[in-house]
C-alpha cells in the first residue's frame, strides 16, 4: 500500500492507541465505541498487511512495525493538517482583478458583473491619467485598461469598446460657448491647450494646419487642470462627450464639435501575462460596453 492509500482516519485512530497504549483510554480520547475502534484497527492492519499492536494480559504493545508508523504517522497527519490549512486560506482568499478607467469612463457594471459569478472574486477599479494608460498594464500593476485612443498599445491585447462625440470646452463667457455645436473652422482663432495636439483623435486628418496650438502654461497632468486653464481664458481644450458630462463647472461650457472623429475607448491588456481572470473580464467589460458611459 502507498502513502496516498493510507486512510488517514484509521491512522488517527491508530496513533491515539498507539500513544496511549491502552484501547479504552483511546476510545474516549477519540469519543467512539472501543468496539468501533477495535475493528478499525484490524481492518488497518489488514489494509496494511502487518501487525502494528499486541495485545495481551501486560496491556497493549507495539510491535517494530507499529512503532515505525507512529514515528511516520505523525508526520503524515501533520502534513495533512497543513494542507487543509492552506487549501481553506486559499478558498478564503480573494481572488483580485485591477482595472484602470480614463477620467469619465465606468467599469462599474463589469465589476458588478465579475464579481457575481464567485463570492471570493473582487474587481478593485481605480481612476488613471493619460500618461499612464499603457505604463500601468506594461508593469503590471493593472490587469486591463478601459483607455481613451490615440494610445501605443502595440505589444499588448486590444479590443474596441466604444465610440463617443468629441466636445470643445471654453470658457463660459466666450461668444462660442453659446452655440449649439461647432465646426473646427469656428476654433481658428482660439488656441488649443493641448501638450500634444495628437492627443485629439483625428486631429492630424483633420485639415486644421492653420489652427493655433500651446502646451499649457503648467504641467497638466488631470482633466480638472485642463479646465482651470480653461476658466483662465488661457484657450480650449477638446475631451470626449462622456468627461465633459462627468465635470461640469459653471465657469467652463462644452460645446460639441461636428467635423472631428469620435474618440475611442480601448480595452488593454498584456497578453504575456497568462490570467484566466483577467481574460473573463475583459469578456464581460465587452458585454457591458452600453453601461461604459
Amino acid at each position: 500500500m502507498s502513502t496516498a492509500d493510507l486512510d488517514l482516519r484509521k491512522l488517527r485512530y491508530f496513533v491515539a492507541v498507539a500513544e496511549e497504549l491502552n484501547f479504552g483510554r483511546a476510545a474516549e480520547r477519540l469519543h467512539i465505541a472501543q468496539p468501533v475502534l477495535s475493528r478499525q484497527i484490524r481492518a488497518f492492519e489488514n489494509e496494511l498487511g502487518v501487525q502494528l499492536l499486541v495485545r495481551n494480559s501486560t496491556g497493549t504493545q507495539l510491535t517494530a512495525a507499529g512503532t515505525q508508523l507512529l514515528q511516520d504517522a505523525k508526520v503524515l497527519l501533520d502534513e495533512a493538517k497543513g494542507l487543509r490549512q492552506r487549501l481553506s486560506r486559499a478558498a478564503a482568499q480573494p481572488v483580485t482583478v485591477t482595472v484602470g478607467v480614463m477620467p469619465g469612463l465606468r467599469a462599474t457594471a463589469a465589476a458588478s458583473a465579475f464579481e457575481a459569478a464567485g463570492p471570493q472574486r473582487r474587481a478593485i477599479v481605480r481612476q488613471i491619467r493619460w500618461h499612464e494608460q499603457v505604463d500601468l498594464v506594461r508593469s503590471g500593476e493593472l490587469d486591463v485598461v478601459y483607455a481613451r485612443e490615440p494610445v501605443d498599445h502595440r505589444g499588448l491585447g486590444a479590443a474596441p469598446l466604444l465610440e463617443e462625440p468629441m466636445d470643445a470646452v471654453l470658457p463660459a463667457d466666450d461668444p462660442l460657448a453659446t452655440r449649439t455645436s461647432l465646426r473646427l473652422a469656428d476654433l481658428a482663432s482660439r488656441v488649443l491647450l493641448m501638450p500634444d495636439p495628437a492627443m485629439v483623435p483625428g486631429w492630424q486628418s483633420a485639415a486644421v494646419a492653420d489652427q493655433r496650438w500651446a502646451p499649457p502654461r503648467s504641467v497638466v497632468r488631470t482633466v480638472e487642470d485642463k479646465l482651470e486653464h480653461v476658466a483662465a481664458r488661457d484657450g480650449f481644450v477638446i475631451l470626449p462627450r462622456s468627461t465633459t458630462a462627468y465635470y461640469r463647472r459653471p465657469d467652463v461650457c462644452a460645446v460639441p464639435i461636428e467635423d472631428l472623429e469620435p474618440g475611442r475607448v480601448t480595452l488593454i491588456w498584456d497578453t504575456a501575462a497568462d490570467n484566466p481572470l483577467r481574460d473573463e473580464f475583459v469578456r464581460i467589460a465587452l458585454e457591458c460596453r452600453d453601461e461604459t458611459i
